[in-house]
């Protein structure tokens, strides 16, 4: 009998790989407390813990033995964990304070901020609100980011000389829920866009990136706190999936929703599917701090000052397309000189606008070759763009 060869992994995922009856047969593991010796408790599948692991942290075995099951966790397990009490309420309402003054002064200077997944305008935020807390009030910055539970979570998932992004996020009376999605990177990112992207990417990509939420009010269900399915961030194909009709309708009908009280900190693998949920009161102003903490590694050896690159050879791009050169490598050219992704940016300036998001450098210059921009203009875009991305 001739042996049957098993088919191999896909090198490219596709929307046919994504099978609705897998997904949900994946979700369907469980979460078991007893696999977890260090937490306290299982909630819809979600992990608590407690200050019970702090003594755990003063040597460095114990810390280690946390750590990996904090990793174990986010990566085989439902990949959501939460630590109850993680910041002192007092400080919390300090921190909200400032804040809050943070988005006044905002407000008063006609700053207007974006949602990538919700209704822009419908919440109010303040982007890149470490920076702004670092710069306004240092000795509470350090109070609020000394925090042991942030650092064991990211420390567990990423690793040493992690980056951190905070963004105060508010939720409205009335707020409605996000669009259901997984995180950052491919999780921004339209499907077919996605998709060019190999698997090996895909299983890669959540491993760069931790998410993370701090409570600054109390959140029971009706205020809306993030909706989540445990688990979901173990299908391959779900950055494709996401956004398909069949998987937001099970999405709609099977998640959970983890109250929160003040001070709580929750944080999960960014291929987790979730969303935000809707704000039913009347009278409470649901907010979070939200955290996003890179890996060390998602930087290039060397630094390129890429707009200067970019300046400098438009007009040689610029002469190629209008004689014909061949497309592919005119974009060959633009992708090795430009800068292609549009991240780190400043979300106050460099706002999406008609897309998931802003315009990357390598986009702009691709418009102006395709619209046929003189010099002139093109230099001047290019400038404005690299002065939106300019934290202050």
């Amino acid at each position: 009998m001739t042996a049957v060869t098993p088919r191999p992994d896909p090198v490219f995922l596709s929307r046919d790989d994504c099978d609705l009856d897998e997904f949900a047969a994946l979700l369907a593991t469980g979460t078991d407390l007893a696999d977890y010796p260090y937490a306290d408790g299982v909630e819809a599948g979600v992990l608590l813990y407690s200050d019970r692991l702090l003594p755990h942290l003063d040597d460095e075995a114990g810390r280690r033995d946390v750590q990996s099951e904090i990793a174990r966790a986010l990566s085989d397990g439902p990949g959501i964990v939460v630590f109850k009490g993680a910041f002192p309420a007092d400080l919390v309402d300090r921190t909200t304070e400032a804040f809050f003054a943070l988005l006044a002064q905002e407000k008063a200077a006609g700053v207007v901020t974006g949602d990538h997944f919700a209704k822009p305008g419908a919440n109010d935020r303040v982007w890149n609100a470490l920076e702004k807390l670092a710069v306004s009030d240092p000795a509470l910055f350090a109070e609020y980011f000394g925090n042991d539970y942030v650092a064991l979570a990211a420390g567990a998932w990423l690793g040493r000389n992690y980056q951190l992004n905070a963004a105060l996020n508010i939720v409205n009376p009335g707020g409605q829920a996000q669009v259901p999605h997984r995180d950052y990177h491919l999780g921004f990112m339209p499907l077919e866009t996605a998709a060019a992207f190999p698997a090996h990417v895909h299983r890669l990509s959540p491993a760069l990136t931790l998410q993370g939420a701090v409570a600054h009010c109390d959140m029971p269900v009706e205020t809306g706190p993030t909706l989540y399915l445990p688990h979901s961030h173990k299908y391959l194909p779900g950055y494709l999936a996401f956004s398909l009709p069949q998987f937001q309708e099970y999405f709609a009908e099977h998640h959970v929703q983890q109250a929160l009280g003040k001070g709580d900190a929750v944080f999960f693998n960014p291929a987790l599917m979730h969303g935000a949920g809707t704000n039913t009161t009347a009278d409470v102003r649901r907010m979070a701090n939200l955290l996003q903490i890179s890996s060390a590694f998602g930087r290039c050896l060397e630094a390129v000052d890429t707009t200067r690159t970019s300046i400098a050879t438009y007009p040689t791009l610029l002469e190629l397309s209008r004689s014909g050169f061949p497309a592919r490598q005119l974009d060959n050219v633009v992708t090795a000189v430009s800068e292609g992704y549009p991240y780190p940016t400043n979300l106050d300036r460099d706002q999406p606008v008609g897309s998931l998001n802003p315009e990357s450098q390598s986009d702009l210059l691709r418009r102006a070759l395709r619209e046929g921009w003189d010099t002139e203009r093109a230099v001047a875009e290019l400038r404005a763009q690299a002065e939106r991305h300019r934290t202050h």
